[in-house]
Protein backbone atom coordinates (compact mmCIF):
# COMPACT_ATOMS: atom_id res chain seq x y z
CA UNK A 1 0.00 0.00 0.00
CA UNK A 2 2.88 2.36 0.74
CA UNK A 3 4.32 1.61 -2.69
CA UNK A 4 1.00 2.58 -4.24
CA UNK A 5 0.83 5.84 -2.31
CA UNK A 6 4.43 6.65 -3.24
CA UNK A 7 3.63 6.02 -6.90
CA UNK A 8 0.51 8.18 -6.85
CA UNK A 9 2.27 11.01 -5.04
CA UNK A 10 4.83 11.22 -7.82
CA UNK A 11 2.82 10.23 -10.91
CA UNK A 12 -0.74 11.36 -10.19
CA UNK A 13 -1.21 13.31 -6.94
CA UNK A 14 -4.76 14.29 -7.94
CA UNK A 15 -5.84 10.65 -7.87
CA UNK A 16 -7.78 8.90 -5.12
CA UNK A 17 -6.95 5.51 -3.65
CA UNK A 18 -9.85 3.32 -2.51
CA UNK A 19 -8.96 0.21 -0.53
CA UNK A 20 -11.65 -2.43 -0.11
CA UNK A 21 -11.22 -4.84 2.79
CA UNK A 22 -13.33 -7.87 1.91
CA UNK A 23 -14.07 -9.27 5.34
CA UNK A 24 -10.50 -9.80 6.53
CA UNK A 25 -10.34 -10.99 10.13
CA UNK A 26 -6.60 -10.43 10.61
CA UNK A 27 -4.77 -7.15 11.15
CA UNK A 28 -5.33 -5.95 7.57
CA UNK A 29 -7.92 -3.24 8.41
CA UNK A 30 -5.81 -1.83 11.24
CA UNK A 31 -2.67 -1.72 9.08
CA UNK A 32 -4.60 -0.17 6.20
CA UNK A 33 -6.01 2.59 8.39
CA UNK A 34 -2.56 3.39 9.80
CA UNK A 35 -0.98 3.60 6.34
CA UNK A 36 -3.82 5.57 4.79
CA UNK A 37 -3.75 8.06 7.66
CA UNK A 38 -0.29 9.18 6.55
CA UNK A 39 -1.22 9.59 2.87
CA UNK A 40 -0.98 12.84 0.97
CA UNK A 41 -3.31 11.42 -1.70
CA UNK A 42 -7.07 11.33 -1.10
CA UNK A 43 -7.91 7.88 0.29
CA UNK A 44 -10.84 5.82 1.53
CA UNK A 45 -11.12 2.45 3.23
CA UNK A 46 -14.30 0.48 2.51
CA UNK A 47 -15.10 -2.70 4.40
CA UNK A 48 -17.33 -5.65 3.49
CA UNK A 49 -18.57 -7.90 6.29
CA UNK A 50 -18.80 -10.79 5.91
CA UNK A 51 -16.54 -11.66 2.99
CA UNK A 52 -18.50 -11.24 -0.26
CA UNK A 53 -15.90 -12.19 -2.88
CA UNK A 54 -13.42 -10.37 -5.09
CA UNK A 55 -16.02 -9.35 -7.65
CA UNK A 56 -18.18 -7.65 -5.05
CA UNK A 57 -15.17 -5.86 -3.58
CA UNK A 58 -13.98 -4.57 -6.94
CA UNK A 59 -17.44 -3.35 -7.93
CA UNK A 60 -17.91 -1.53 -4.64
CA UNK A 61 -14.60 0.25 -5.01
CA UNK A 62 -15.22 1.29 -8.62
CA UNK A 63 -18.76 2.47 -7.94
CA UNK A 64 -17.46 4.59 -5.05
CA UNK A 65 -14.84 6.28 -7.24
CA UNK A 66 -15.18 10.02 -7.82
CA UNK A 67 -12.64 10.41 -10.63
CA UNK A 68 -13.61 9.90 -14.29
CA UNK A 69 -11.29 6.91 -14.77
CA UNK A 70 -11.16 3.97 -12.36
CA UNK A 71 -8.38 1.38 -12.22
CA UNK A 72 -8.40 -1.76 -10.13
CA UNK A 73 -5.31 -3.83 -9.46
CA UNK A 74 -4.26 -6.62 -7.14
CA UNK A 75 -2.73 -5.59 -3.84
CA UNK A 76 0.33 -7.77 -4.48
CA UNK A 77 1.22 -5.50 -7.44
CA UNK A 78 1.79 -8.49 -9.72
CA UNK A 79 1.42 -5.94 -12.52
CA UNK A 80 3.77 -3.08 -11.57
CA UNK A 81 2.14 0.31 -11.16
CA UNK A 82 4.56 1.67 -13.75
CA UNK A 83 2.33 -0.09 -16.30
CA UNK A 84 -0.61 2.14 -15.37
CA UNK A 85 -0.24 4.58 -18.29
CA UNK A 86 -0.71 1.71 -20.74
CA UNK A 87 -4.35 1.28 -19.68
CA UNK A 88 -5.15 4.82 -18.55
CA UNK A 89 -3.94 6.78 -21.59
CA UNK A 90 -6.18 5.08 -24.20
CA UNK A 91 -9.18 6.01 -22.05
CA UNK A 92 -7.94 9.54 -21.35
CA UNK A 93 -7.44 9.98 -25.12
CA UNK A 94 -11.06 8.85 -25.65
CA UNK A 95 -9.99 5.88 -27.79
CA UNK A 96 -11.64 3.22 -25.59
CA UNK A 97 -14.02 2.84 -22.67
CA UNK A 98 -12.37 -0.15 -21.00
CA UNK A 99 -8.69 -1.08 -21.22
CA UNK A 100 -7.24 -4.14 -19.54
CA UNK A 101 -3.88 -5.76 -19.05
CA UNK A 102 -3.00 -9.06 -20.68
CA UNK A 103 -0.33 -11.63 -19.91
CA UNK A 104 -1.09 -13.58 -23.08
CA UNK A 105 -0.40 -11.06 -25.85
CA UNK A 106 3.31 -10.86 -25.09
CA UNK A 107 4.50 -13.58 -22.73
CA UNK A 108 8.05 -12.21 -22.84
CA UNK A 109 6.77 -9.53 -20.43
CA UNK A 110 6.14 -12.17 -17.74
CA UNK A 111 9.02 -12.06 -15.28
CA UNK A 112 8.04 -14.75 -12.77
CA UNK A 113 5.68 -17.39 -14.13
CA UNK A 114 2.95 -19.17 -12.18
CA UNK A 115 3.42 -22.87 -11.41
CA UNK A 116 3.03 -24.68 -14.74
CA UNK A 117 -0.22 -26.41 -13.76
CA UNK A 118 -1.92 -23.13 -12.83
CA UNK A 119 -0.61 -21.36 -15.92
CA UNK A 120 -1.87 -23.99 -18.34
CA UNK A 121 -5.17 -24.27 -16.50
CA UNK A 122 -5.54 -20.53 -17.06
CA UNK A 123 -4.98 -20.96 -20.77
CA UNK A 124 -7.57 -23.73 -20.94
CA UNK A 125 -10.03 -21.61 -18.97
CA UNK A 126 -9.55 -18.73 -21.38
CA UNK A 127 -10.22 -20.97 -24.36
CA UNK A 128 -13.44 -22.07 -22.69
CA UNK A 129 -14.35 -18.43 -22.05
CA UNK A 130 -13.78 -17.55 -25.70
CA UNK A 131 -15.86 -20.48 -26.89
CA UNK A 132 -18.65 -19.93 -24.37
CA UNK A 133 -19.06 -16.14 -24.43
CA UNK A 134 -17.72 -15.16 -27.83
CA UNK A 135 -15.24 -12.76 -26.23
CA UNK A 136 -12.21 -12.43 -28.53
CA UNK A 137 -9.67 -11.76 -25.79
CA UNK A 138 -6.75 -13.93 -24.74
CA UNK A 139 -6.54 -13.02 -21.05
CA UNK A 140 -9.69 -12.01 -19.20
CA UNK A 141 -8.31 -12.71 -15.72
CA UNK A 142 -5.37 -10.32 -15.37
CA UNK A 143 -6.21 -8.13 -12.39
CA UNK A 144 -5.33 -4.83 -14.02
CA UNK A 145 -8.31 -3.10 -15.64
CA UNK A 146 -9.24 0.53 -16.24
CA UNK A 147 -12.72 1.96 -16.88
CA UNK A 148 -14.22 5.16 -18.20
CA UNK A 149 -16.69 5.26 -15.34
CA UNK A 150 -19.32 7.38 -17.06
CA UNK A 151 -19.67 4.69 -19.74
CA UNK A 152 -19.02 1.65 -17.53
CA UNK A 153 -21.07 2.50 -14.45
CA UNK A 154 -24.25 0.82 -15.84
CA UNK A 155 -22.45 -2.49 -16.40
CA UNK A 156 -20.89 -2.31 -12.94
CA UNK A 157 -24.33 -1.75 -11.42
CA UNK A 158 -25.83 -4.68 -13.37
CA UNK A 159 -23.01 -7.14 -12.63
CA UNK A 160 -23.86 -9.96 -10.24
CA UNK A 161 -20.86 -12.34 -10.22
CA UNK A 162 -19.05 -12.06 -6.88
CA UNK A 163 -16.44 -14.75 -7.54
CA UNK A 164 -13.29 -14.86 -9.63
CA UNK A 165 -15.19 -14.90 -12.96
CA UNK A 166 -16.36 -11.33 -12.35
CA UNK A 167 -13.79 -10.12 -14.90
CA UNK A 168 -15.46 -12.21 -17.58
CA UNK A 169 -18.87 -10.80 -16.68
CA UNK A 170 -17.66 -7.19 -16.90
CA UNK A 171 -16.04 -7.74 -20.31
CA UNK A 172 -19.05 -9.72 -21.53
CA UNK A 173 -21.51 -7.02 -20.47
CA UNK A 174 -19.30 -4.25 -21.84
CA UNK A 175 -19.03 -5.89 -25.24
CA UNK A 176 -22.78 -6.52 -25.39
CA UNK A 177 -23.36 -2.87 -24.49
CA UNK A 178 -21.26 -1.77 -27.46
CA UNK A 179 -18.45 -0.27 -25.40
CA UNK A 180 -14.96 0.02 -26.84
CA UNK A 181 -12.58 -2.53 -25.28
CA UNK A 182 -8.84 -2.98 -25.72
CA UNK A 183 -6.56 -5.77 -24.45
CA UNK A 184 -3.05 -4.47 -23.78
CA UNK A 185 0.13 -6.47 -23.00
CA UNK A 186 1.60 -5.62 -19.58
CA UNK A 187 4.48 -6.77 -17.43
CA UNK A 188 3.47 -9.29 -14.79
CA UNK A 189 5.06 -11.39 -12.04
CA UNK A 190 3.54 -14.24 -10.11
CA UNK A 191 3.35 -13.54 -6.38
CA UNK A 192 3.21 -16.37 -3.86
CA UNK A 193 0.39 -16.47 -1.34
CA UNK A 194 -2.61 -16.73 -3.67
CA UNK A 195 -5.81 -17.71 -1.86
CA UNK A 196 -7.31 -19.27 -5.00
CA UNK A 197 -8.17 -22.94 -4.53
CA UNK A 198 -7.04 -24.54 -7.79
CA UNK A 199 -9.85 -27.10 -8.18
CA UNK A 200 -12.75 -25.55 -6.26
CA UNK A 201 -12.38 -22.04 -7.69
CA UNK A 202 -11.77 -23.29 -11.23
CA UNK A 203 -15.02 -25.25 -11.16
CA UNK A 204 -16.88 -22.29 -9.66
CA UNK A 205 -15.53 -19.99 -12.37
CA UNK A 206 -16.69 -22.39 -15.07
CA UNK A 207 -20.18 -22.48 -13.55
CA UNK A 208 -20.29 -18.70 -13.47
CA UNK A 209 -19.21 -18.43 -17.11
CA UNK A 210 -21.81 -20.98 -18.22
CA UNK A 211 -24.47 -19.02 -16.33
CA UNK A 212 -23.38 -15.86 -18.15
CA UNK A 213 -23.89 -17.61 -21.48
CA UNK A 214 -27.38 -18.74 -20.47
CA UNK A 215 -28.27 -15.23 -19.33
CA UNK A 216 -26.92 -13.81 -22.59
CA UNK A 217 -29.19 -16.07 -24.61
CA UNK A 218 -32.15 -14.87 -22.60
CA UNK A 219 -31.46 -11.18 -23.24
Amino acid sequence: MRLTLDYLRGASPQSELIVVNDGSTDATPKIAREVLATAETETRLLENFPNRGKGAAVRRGLLAAQRPIGLFFDADLSTPLSETPKVIEPIANEDVDLAFGSRALDRSLIGVHQPWRREYAGRVFNLLVRGTTGLPFWDTQCGFKAFRLEACRPILEMARVDGFAFDVELLFRAQRAGLRLREIPVRWNHAEGSKVDFIHDSLRMLREVLLLRMQGRGD
